[in-house]
């Protein structure tokens, strides 16, 4: 029987993504897929109408929100030369193996369900990437008081006498509000218990101040066809993440808009996506 916590069906945009971060080279060839590759080219003529009638596409986002998370783990790294790092629905992602080369003295663990991780294992492997230093292991964030349950893999990965920083990409619009705040809730008390806890993510804002709102509404859904998931945006501003994420445990909270963050990457029509930084 599959457990109703398995949320597999998103590893669609794992491919995607994954060939994304090849394809602007910011990743070792292995992390891109034939899958990838594929869906890389079904969407291109969507992203050329997108950047014409919206001033953005599903890229830019994504290279948006990989490069403001990549720069605060980086502020991060600075701060704490010995910092543990734990990436939640890891996929594709190239930032463990990337991170690790870079900086020698971090804890990398890698997080994803069962066959995600069943099929990036043998590509780590291939990269002779996997040591105690950059480990990959299964992890289920809805299951609780599970051995792949977020605390579980926490206690049994992670030395709470060092900082910590938990990264999440791709994940949280796929889940309702009212789930992922469950999570954020229990994330924080977790990150309460080192010496210092921060997490990371990105989040899709509602846009219903957008003027393509309409648009945008009908490639949420087609995304929720695709993927077979419920893709739910969250928040109408700010400064309302900003408050809600508070609510939840988390006492230092930042909301990071590409618009207004240099070296990046731009979108004519204003940003889809945001990146929160929180500490509790």
């Amino acid at each position: 029987m599959k457990n109703k916590n398995d949320t597999s069906s998103i590893s669609f945009t794992a491919h995607y993504t994954g060939f994304i971060w090849h394809h602007y080279g910011l990743s070792d060839p292995a992390f891109a897929t034939a899958q990838g590759r594929v869906y890389f080219s079904l969407l291109l003529p969507f992203e050329f109408l997108a950047r014409r009638m919206l001033g953005s596409d599903i890229k830019t986002t994504l290279l948006q929100r990989h490069a403001l998370i990549d720069r605060e783990l980086e502020k991060m790294i600075a701060r704490h030369p010995d910092l543990q790092v734990l990436e939640l629905a890891c996929g594709l992602s190239p930032r463990g193996h990337r991170f690790t080369r870079k900086y020698p003295g971090i804890t990398y663990v890698e997080a994803d369900l069962p066959g995600m991780v069943a099929r990036k294992k043998p590509l780590l492997e291939s990269l002779h990437s996997l040591s105690d230093q950059h480990r990959l292991v299964v992890c289920n964030i809805l299951d609780r008081d599970q051995s792949d349950s977020l605390e579980s893999v926490i206690a049994r990965e992670l030395d709470s006498g060092k900082a910590l920083i938990v990264i999440s990409e791709g994940l949280v619009n796929y889940f309702s509000l009212p789930v992922i705040s469950l999570v954020w809730q229990r994330l924080a008390s977790v990150l309460n218990d080192f010496a210092q806890g921060c997490y990371l993510t990105d989040v899709y804002p509602e846009v219903n101040g957008h003027r393509f709102s309409g648009i945008i509404r009908t490639a949420n859904r087609s995304l929720r066809i695709v993927s077979r998931s419920h893709f739910t945006l969250h928040f109408s501003s700010d400064e309302l993440a900003r408050q809600h994420v508070e609510t939840l445990g988390f006492k230092h909270v930042n909301v990071f808009n590409p618009d207004r963050e240099s070296g990046l990457v731009k979108a004519r029509g204003g940003s889809l996506v945001r990146v929160i930084r929180a500490a509790p």
